[in-house]
């Protein structure tokens, strides 16, 4: 895992079309942007199981 220290408006580049921006610091919150293709998927960690459960059992045909 990479590591990195961002400050407020800052950005951090994945390859050639995806950009991270660190948007809002609040406390022990931060808030960011992702630019991303619109054929790449983006989800939150705790979102992620269920859709791929979701999409498991749509391709069995449940």
């Amino acid at each position: 895992m990479l590591v990195l220290s961002r400050k407020l408006g800052e950005k951090i580049v994945i390859g050639d079309n995806i950009v991270i921006t660190v948007v809002k610091i609040d406390r022990n919150q931060i808030r960011i942007g992702i630019e991303a293709p619109h054929d790449i998927p983006v989800y939150r960690e705790e979102i992620a199981p269920q859709r791929i459960k979701q999409e498991a059992l749509v391709e069995v045909g449940v």
